[in-house]
């Protein structure tokens, strides 16, 4: 059995911490621009911001951050530090739905497989972003330490990719503002009643709204009953909670769902700054594994609407 390496990239928000948990040797770095106008690599394991400082300056009316792909020369030197050492490279990257990321890895590594032609490196359109991506990239670590071969887990990911489902709540409004999404008006008056924004992955790998509760409870609740519908054997599942800036949402619903489901192990994480950047402060969601993302996102949207009637109804 060849040797080989699990190499994601920033957009997967797998800090130190997470790599060691799941033996990920190595990451690829995006490019963070600030408000200022310089840029950096994406510091993916907040040596030089907090979470928090990262977050609050995103807040009111401050200037917004940008990001870009990893640069060439970062995957090259990336890959190539294992291609040297005689590993195969499997390569889960960030959705083609919200970068370029898998397109720049195909090309540097067909250019470094005619150097190194008796090597193998696949890579992998995740069509999923952030923590989703982080799960996605855990259940391959744990298929390997399991013994599956390269081919196996290369199989396990594109198969496995549509299964991945987020569910959580988007507060911060007026950052939704900033990005173009949502109008002045809607959020003034969203924010006024405490609207809270639910999302799933559709079958382009975005994250689609597929409902909106006024207030945390409402929208907790609705999490916890969505997860029951959509959820496969959440008992025998590795779990993320993930949020921006919402350490204190995120743990009373990781503590809701571990009262609920139980599942095997639930992971609490910080979603990353080459994510972050876009989705913003605000955002508190779980990420679990169903059955593929439904056409049209049918059957989601169908079990959302129902866990909302029925909170309305018990009002």
């Amino acid at each position: 059995m060849s040797k080989y390496v699990i190499i994601p990239d920033s957009g997967s928000d797998l800090t130190k911490d997470l790599r060691e948990r799941f033996d990920i040797p190595e990451i690829l770095r995006g490019v963070l621009y600030y408000p200022d106008g310089h840029s950096e690599l994406a510091d993916i394991d907040w040596e030089t911001m907090t979470p928090e400082q990262f977050y609050d300056s995103m807040k009111g009316r401050s200037a917004l951050y940008r990001t870009a792909c990893a640069p060439g020369e970062e995957i090259i030197e990336k890959y190539e530090r294992w291609l040297k050492q005689g590993y195969d490279i499997i390569s889960p990257v960030l959705s083609t739905a919200l970068s370029a990321t898998y397109d720049d890895c195909k090309q540097v590594a067909k250019d470094l497989l005619a150097k190194y032609p008796e090597r193998k490196i696949t890579v992998v359109d995740s069509l999923r972003y952030s923590t989703s991506l982080a799960l996605l990239v855990a259940g391959a670590a744990v298929k390997r330490q399991e013994g599956a071969s390269y081919d196996e887990v290369v199989e396990y990911l594109e198969t496995e990719k549509t299964k991945i489902h987020e569910i959580g709540a988007m507060d911060d409004l007026y950052f939704l503002v900033k990005k173009g999404r949502i109008s002045n008006f809607k959020a003034f008056f969203g924010t006024k009643i405490g609207l809270n924004i639910l999302a799933d992955f559709n079958e382009g790998g975005l994250s689609e709204p597929i409902g909106k509760l006024k207030g945390k409870k409402d929208a907790f609740d609705a999490i916890v009953e969505y997860m029951d519908k959509i959820a496969v054997n959440p008992s025998e599942q590795i779990i993320f909670v993930a949020h921006s800036n919402r350490l204190d949402q995120a743990k009373l619903l990781a503590d809701r769902i571990k009262e609920r489901f139980n599942p095997k192990e639930l992971i609490l994480s910080d979603i990353g700054v080459s994510c972050g950047a876009n989705i913003g402060p605000g955002m508190c969601a779980v990420f679990f594994k169903g059955e593929p993302v439904s056409k049209g996102m049918e059957k989601e949207k169908a079990a959302m609407d129902e866990i909302i009637a029925k909170l309305k109804e018990k009002k």
